[in-house]
């Protein structure tokens, strides 16, 4: 890329395309996590059921604040700095224990 064409670029673009995903994933935990718990309370609630749907909600909250924090990054600078490895290996075990969360209510 040439130094014209870097500096024609638009950063705002990108940053905005990325708050837009983590607002529509933090959208789908919630959805999962209201589920869940609506799952476990039909039809009587278990022992089980609570102690899943209670994990469920513990795990979105977790989820919640890292995109909390992730959308402030994104909006305190013009070129905000990368996602950390931790906190994205950290996104990605509650989204993956949330699903499995999910998948033991229903089966």
């Amino acid at each position: 890329m040439s130094a014209r064409a870097a500096q024609d670029r638009d950063p705002g673009l990108q940053p905005e395309r990325t708050r837009l995903a983590w607002r529509r994933t933090t959208l789908t935990g919630t959805v999962c996590a209201v589920l869940a718990v609506k799952t476990a309370l039909h039809g009587g609630a278990s022992a089980a059921g609570i102690v899943a749907s209670a994990l469920c909600c513990l795990l979105w909250l977790c989820f919640l604040h890292l995109a909390h924090r992730r959308l402030r990054a994104l909006t305190a600078t013009n070129t905000p700095v990368p996602l950390a490895p931790r906190k994205a290996t950290a996104a990605v075990l509650c989204t993956v224990a949330t699903a499995l969360c999910g998948a033991a209510l229903v089966f």
